[in-house]
């Protein structure tokens, strides 16, 4: 173990013993009578805050909507910055629940921060429901307060892989990832569906830390590859691609949710960017490209945030318009909350929302986006989205 992850339980130990000194967080909530406090928790200034940033802007657009009815109770969304790192998560859960009594949580963002961070929220009985975070094995760990909004890289890694099999017929596929929780699992996804497609493949890891991937480089290139899929974040993602395609490698270069943002493009060089496919279990609404709830959503957001929607905007939104429904039907406390999202069931933004009893979203369908012409452009759902 090293000193990160050594402090870090450090401060997630202390931060369960105070929680079960004090009888856990199921009794508190509410910042005074006629206020809930609902805290996020996600990456809004470090290197992946284009990740974080959209869906606590869902967030504050549904809270913001639902305080301006004038209710009995209003909401006070209390922002965490973890900038993406578990050893922040925690502290920052413990004092969410300890110190500013919130009655539930959007978040965390990231898979890494959320295997930190839920062992803490679990403890201090505070439910939580993230918009973005996809490894798999958040869901089996028996935990009764998480839930997310969007299927898990079980569905995900799977669903891309089975995208580009028809889509590209390749003879080899080359999956490549960091060393980061989510980026692993959903290689490993992808890596066992191309396996079990009988698609010949070849695989490599590289540290989180690590700005040049020219060993990655070569390995790809010697493996001359028809699909390259990477697995992680797009600060490392755009970097990566940038230096496949100056190797000269021309293979689709594919990716998923973690690096659908512009950054990856930004990352690249839009050249280099160009036709690179992204998918994710979430669809990104368009100026261009949408009718009905994600017309409305596209609409309110730009004007109010004057951005247009990005990846987990929608499933922000969603995760907390299920606690706002929750409150509405006078469930003040973390408990109580959480008993309600056991049975919630409404029409999301993008998709209906209702929760498994392991906390996952019964929707399980994932989504195609490719960049062009500098733009990421949404295609469609997996099934049935063709490649430009």
């Amino acid at each position: 173990m090293g000193r990160k992850r050594m402090a870090a339980a450090v401060v997630a130990l202390a931060g369960a013993l105070a929680l079960s000194a004090c009888g856990g967080g199921g009794g508190g909530g509410a910042s005074d009578a006629n206020t809930i406090k609902i805290g996020f928790l996600g990456d809004l200034t470090g290197p992946n805050s284009g990740l974080g940033q959209p869906p606590r802007n869902g967030a504050k657009l549904a809270i913001d909507d639902y305080n301006a009815t004038n209710p009995p109770k209003k909401i006070e969304l209390v922002e965490y910055d973890s900038q993406g790192s578990p050893d922040q998560a925690v502290p920052l859960v413990t004092k969410a629940i300890q110190q500013d009594k919130i009655a539930g949580l959007v978040g965390p963002t990231f898979s890494g921060e959320s295997k930190a961070a839920d062992p803490i929220l679990e403890q201090g009985k505070t439910p939580n429901i993230s918009a973005s975070a996809t490894n798999p094995g958040l869901s089996q760990n028996g935990w009764k307060y998480f839930h997310r909004v969007l299927a898990s890289d079980a569905f995900q890694g799977p669903a891309i892989a089975d995208f580009l099999i028809k889509a590209k017929s390749p003879k080899k596929a080359f999956v490549i990832s960091d060393d980061q929780e989510y980026s692993v699992g959903l290689a490993d996804a992808v890596f066992g569906e191309f396996k079990a497609k009988n698609v010949p493949e070849e695989r490599d890891q590289f540290a989180q830390t690590a700005s040049d991937y020219s060993s990655s480089v070569a390995k790809i290139k010697a493996a001359n590859p028809d699909v390259i899929f990477f697995g992680g974040y797009y600060s490392q993602g755009g970097r990566l691609l940038k230096q496949i395609r100056d190797a000269g490698i021309t293979a689709t270069f594919t990716t998923a949710d973690g690096s659908l943002d512009q950054g990856l493009i930004n990352g690249a060089g839009a050249a280099a960017a160009e036709g690179a496919v992204v998918g994710c279990p979430c669809a990104v609404p368009g100026a261009n490209a949408v009718q009905g709830d994600l017309k409305k959503f596209y609409d309110e957001y730009k004007a109010k945030f004057n951005v247009d929607p990005a990846v987990y905007s929608t499933e922000g939104y969603d995760a907390a318009t299920a606690f706002i429904k929750a409150i509405q039907a006078g469930n003040t406390t973390p408990d109580a909350i959480n008993n309600f999202l056991a049975t919630v069931s409404f029409q999301g933004v993008a998709k209906p929302i209702k929760f498994q009893p392991d906390g996952d979203v019964v929707g399980t369908d994932i989504f195609i986006h490719q960049v062009k012409n500098g733009k990421l452009e949404l295609l469609g759902n997996a099934k049935d989205a063709k490649l430009g």
